[in-house]
C-alpha cells in the first residue's frame, strides 16, 4: 500500500501515449471504470499525467509485471538515494516511516521471503478456515445490533468492524480495541494518496506513533506472557536462530491490521452495492460455498477495492517498447485489469455464473496478500449472513464512492429491509 512516487521526471512521450485523470475529481472517482474503458480500448499503456509515470491497464500486462522479478517495491537494495535522485526521508513522517520500514509489502528477497515465511503459517487456509464460526458469529451480532432501525449505513455498522475484530483477535489484541485500531488505520493509510498534504502527513504520523506506543507496550507484555496468538508466534518463531526483532514484529503487526481490513471493508460495501444493482437474487448466490465462492471472486473483479499498485524498476529495460530506467515508477492497473474485455466476457457485467472468472485483485508474485484466504472467507460468512438475515435487503440512498483513490470504497451505503 506503500506511496511511490516517480523519481525522475519523464518528458519524452508521445502525446498519444498520455492521459489525463485527475483522481480527487469527483468525475473520475465515482466511476473510474469510463477513464480505464477509454485507456483499455486506445492505449492500454500510458503515461498518466497527474501520476507523471507509466501505466498499464490490460489484464495481460498487469497479470505479467506483478510477477516480473525486474521490478520491486523497494529500491534502496540495488540503488543508492543519489543514484536515482530519491530525496532524503522527511523528518516530519519518522514515525510513519518506521512503521514501513520493515513492511512485507515494500521488501524484496531475501528480507521479504525471510519475514513472509516466519509469519506466513497463521495465514494458510487450513489455518483461516477455523475462523468461519467467529465470522458468522460477528455478522449476527452486527445484525442484531441495527435489525429494528429502519436503515443502516451497512459501511460503519457492518462492514468495518466485523474485518477489524477478526484480525485484531488473530494477532491478539482485544476486540474492545477495534474502533481505535480503525481510527488509527484509517488516518494512516491516507500517506497512500494521491497528492497528501502537510497536514495529511503529519496526521498520520501523529496516528502511527501512537500505533506504536500501543503496540510496543503489548510486545513487552506478550514476552512476559505469552499466548496462543499471532504476536506470540511472531515473537517466539526461530528458524535455526533466526528470529523476527521487535521492530519487524511491530511492523508487520501494523500492517495486517491495516491491510486485514481495508481493502475487506471497501469489498464488502463494494460487493453488496454490486449484488444489489445486478438484479439477481442475494439469497440464491450465497445458497451452497460453490456459489458463495464464485460470487464473493466476482465481487473482486468487478469492483476492486485497490484500482492502482505501483512498482519500481529494478534496471534500465525496454518494456514492450517503453524505455524505461533504474529508479522509474509504473503503475498497475488492478481495477482496470478486472474489467479488460480482452480477458473477460462482458467485462462490465457482474456475473457470477461466468466461465472466464479471475482476478488480480489480491496482486501476484512474491507480494501475493497474505491475508487473501482470510479476506475471502470473511466475504463469504459476512455477505452469507447479510443476505439470509435481510432478504429485501435494498439500497437507500444513492451509493457515493469515498476521495480515497487509489483504493476504491464507499463512503456509506445506506440500506433499508423492510
Amino acid at each position: 500500500m506503500a506511496a511511490i512516487l516517480q523519481i525522475k521526471p519523464i518528458t519524452d512521450v508521445p502525446d498519444r501515449l498520455r492521459a489525463s485523470a485527475q483522481p480527487q475529481d469527483p468525475t473520475f472517482y465515482q466511476n473510474p471504470y469510463a477513464f480505464y474503458a477509454r485507456q483499455l480500448a486506445s492505449h492500454p499503456a500510458f503515461f498518466w499525467e497527474e501520476y507523471g509515470h507509466w501505466c498499464f491497464a490490460d489484464f495481460k500486462s498487469v497479470s505479467a509485471l506483478l510477477r516480473d522479478k525486474r521490478f520491486g517495491r523497494d529500491i534502496l537494495h540495488v540503488a543508492s538515494r543519489e543514484e536515482i535522485g530519491l530525496p532524503e526521508p522527511k523528518p516530519h513522517v519518522a514515525d510513519f516511516d518506521l512503521t514501513e520500514k520493515y513492511s512485507l509489502l515494500n521488501l524484496e528477497a531475501p528480507a521479504h521471503t525471510r519475514l513472509r515465511t516466519l509469519v506466513n503459517r497463521a495465514f494458510v487456509s487450513r489455518q483461516v478456515e477455523q475462523l468461519r464460526p467467529r465470522i458468522r458469529q460477528l455478522a449476527n451480532e452486527m445484525i442484531d445490533q441495527f435489525e429494528s432501525q429502519e436503515s443502516v449505513d451497512l459501511i460503519k455498522a457492518f462492514a468495518a468492524p466485523i474485518p477489524a475484530i477478526v484480525i485484531a483477535e488473530m494477532i491478539g489484541l482485544p476486540a474492545e480495541m477495534a474502533p481505535q485500531l480503525l481510527n488509527w488505520s484509517n488516518r494512516m493509510v491516507t500517506m497512500y494518496m494521491y497528492n497528501v498534504t502537510r497536514e495529511t502527513e503529519l496526521d498520520a504520523n501523529r496516528a502511527a506513533a501512537d500505533f506504536t506506543a500501543y503496540l510496543r507496550d503489548v510486545i513487552a507484555e506478550r514476552r512476559k506472557s505469552p499466548r496462543e496468538d499471532l504476536l506470540t508466534h511472531m515473537l517466539t518463531t526461530d528458524r535455526d536462530g533466526d528470529v523476527l526483532s521487535d521492530d519487524e514484529v511491530m511492523s508487520t503487526a501494523i500492517l495486517l491490521l491495516n491491510a486485514g481490513h481495508e481493502a475487506t471493508v471497501h469489498t464488502t460495501g463494494n460487493g453488496v452495492k454490486s449484488i444489489l444493482e445486478s438484479g439477481l437474487d442475494p439469497q440464491s448466490l450465497f445458497a451452497t460455498p460453490v456459489l458463495a465462492e464464485a460470487t464473493v471472486e466476482e465481487c473482486l473483479r468487478f469492483d476492486a477495492p485497490l484500482h492502482l499498485f505501483t512498482r519500481y524498476a529494478l534496471m534500465d529495460m525496454d518494456y514492450e517498447g517503453i524505455a524505461l530506467r533504474k529508479g522509474d515508477v509504473v503503475g498497475l492497473m488492478l481495477g482496470a485489469a478486472n474489467r479488460d474485455p480482452a480477458r473477460f466476457a462482458h467485462a462490465d457485467r457482474f456475473d457470477p455464473f461466468r466461465t472466464d472468472g479471475a482476478n488480480v485483485s489480491f496482486g501476484a508474485g512474491i507480494h501475493f496478500c497474505i491475508g487473501a484466504p482470510l479476506a475471502r472467507i470473511e466475504l463469504q460468512e459476512a455477505m452469507g449472513v447479510l443476505f439470509q438475515r435481510l432478504p429485501k435487503l435494498r439500497i437507500a440512498e444513492p451509493p457515493r464512492y469515498g476521495n480515497v483513490y487509489h483504493f476504491h470504497g464507499l463512503e456509506k451505503l445506506v440500506v433499508s429491509w423492510r
